[in-house]
């Protein structure tokens, strides 16, 4: 389904004092970003924001940056940081693929995907937010110890992002095919809006940590 664009968004994602601008020194300094020397944590695909801003919230001595390529999507998010300031987040809008211009190798610790498009034709496999070209380039950012937090509700997906992982020779450090249901896995857990939506539908959620 075609993405509806929003009259103004643009406009308002470009002067919002919550977005990274554009034309900030890449890669980032961080500690001149957040005022820290904080870990940094990052979402690929945040959309609303409802899940980071959750997190920042809980965990003031960590950074997050959410990555939203949509400004019809990511104008949501200001919106919610306008209501409720975060001095420990901020948002980026790009694309994915250009995530190594932006983050220093090794600066990230933990790089969260939370039911990214799944690209189900074949063809379009390089285009998934775990193929092996997407893992490449989050190898290069995250720290020795970094992790990667995978969910979504798509069963072939996830199979897909196993095998990816395998393949890749990254570790796979924890799984659930029905993480509502894994007392481990579950505990501390923060839902997106989309989970929560699929699950309430009786979906089972699915879930993986993995690193180099």
């Amino acid at each position: 389904m075609r993405l509806r664009k929003i009259k103004g968004a643009d406009e308002a994602v470009a002067a919002s004092p919550y977005v990274i601008r554009h034309d900030t020194e890449a890669p980032f300094r961080l500690s001149a970003l957040f005022g820290n020397e904080h870990p940094l944590h990052i979402e690929i695909g945040m959309g609303k924001g409802r899940f980071l801003m959750e997190l920042a919230k809980i965990n003031p001595q960590i950074n997050y940056i959410g990555i939203e390529r949509y400004t019809s999507v990511l104008i949501k998010a200001i919106h919610k940081m306008e209501a409720a300031p975060l001095s420990n987040l901020y948002f980026l809008c790009i694309d994915a693929a250009a995530a190594e211009q932006y983050f220093a190798p090794g600066s990230v610790e933990r790089i969260y995907l939370n039911f990214s498009d799944p690209w189900p034709k074949e063809r379009h496999s390089g285009r998934r937010l775990t193929s092996a070209s997407y893992l490449k380039r989050y190898d290069a950012i995250l720290s020795p110890q970094g992790q990667l937090e995978f969910k979504t509700d798509n069963e072939a997906l996830f199979d897909f992002s196993l095998e990816s992982i395998r393949a890749a020779g990254w570790k796979l450090l924890a799984c659930s095919r029905d993480l509502h249901r894994d007392l481990d896995m579950n505990r501390g857990n923060i839902m997106t809006e989309y989970e929560e939506k699929f699950s309430a539908q009786g979906n089972p959620i699915y879930k993986l940590i993995a690193a180099r």
